[in-house]
């Protein structure tokens, strides 16, 4: 397998790169992972601007010698280059495994949501070192090469259709024509790095949004990292999770093993276990 990675958001480091490439070196020496140069490209915020960044996704992504897109780093900026690269997936793209989260639900969501490729919410390409020792970086390969089922998100299991997103990104996507038909879904969220009373806020969005509401239910991945409310919020993320999963009428499943954690299993969009 040859494997392409790019930065639709956030430049990476070459060490970072090295990192990845040593490990699959070790681990997977019968496959290939190709960085794009645009990776280490900086402008401003982004890994290069935005016609650079969507030009780099689009030549992987089109590209038959490439059979799966691992996306190198979220931060913030994949949105900005949807308009710019939907339209101009061709059939090579539309056989491809794409991985990665974070920001990049942008770009699975609109992908799932078109019917193109296969897009997973797992680990990214630069992640090992600072959260990641080779464990979520592992999981996420053994998935995509081998198709091992322990790299799966345990409760993916039972065989119901699920998707995962970062609930920033999910609730961002709300009203747009990017936001996928998740009806009979199985919706897992994670967080990382806000106060609770947004997450508060970003959950009554999610409650009430009229594109979720055939939805089968919801799991509670990390909240990680949380920032602290000048006056304590006084309830915790399962006890949010739990009211208003009440208001939206869809059941709460429980937790999940995902998130900007170290545990950060694999979620691939749809069915991933056949029945």
């Amino acid at each position: 397998m040859r494997i392409g990675v790019v930065a639709p958001a956030r430049t990476v480091s070459q060490e970072s790169a090295a990192r990845m490439a040593a490990f699959m070196a070790l681990t997977y020496p019968q496959h290939d992972i190709v960085f794009h140069p645009q990776c280490f490209l900086t402008e401003n915020h982004f890994a290069g601007s935005d016609a650079v960044r969507a030009a780099a996704f689009l030549e992987f992504a089109n590209d038959p010698g490439f059979e799966a897109i691992w996306f190198a780093r979220g931060g913030y900026g994949s949105n900005r280059i949807l308009e710019m690269v939907m339209p101009h997936l061709n059939s090579a793209a539309k056989s491809k495994t794409y991985m990665g989260y974070s920001d990049m639900g942008f770009l699975l969501g609109a992908l799932y949501a078109r019917r193109i490729g296969f897009p997973c919410h797992a680990s990214m390409a630069s992640s090992m070192g600072r959260n990641d020792s080779g464990e979520d970086a592992g999981w996420a390969l053994s998935w995509l090469i081998d198709k091992d089922k322990r790299a799966l998100e345990p409760s993916l299991l039972d065989g119901k259709p699920a998707a995962a997103f970062n609930l920033s990104i999910l609730t961002a996507m709300i009203g747009s024509p990017w936001l996928p038909d998740l009806t009979d879904h199985v919706l897992m969220i994670e967080e990382v790095g806000e106060p609770m009373y947004r997450l508060d806020r970003m959950l009554f969005t999610m409650a009430h949004a009229t594109q979720l509401k055939g939805i089968a239910g919801v799991r509670l991945g990390a909240i990680s990292d949380v920032v602290n409310n000048d006056v304590d919020f006084g309830e915790s993320s399962e006890f949010m999770i739990k009211r208003w999963c009440g208001e939206m009428g869809v059941p709460y499943l429980g937790r999940a093993e995902i998130g900007h954690v170290k545990l950060n299993r694999v979620v691939p969009f749809g069915v991933s276990v056949q029945g």
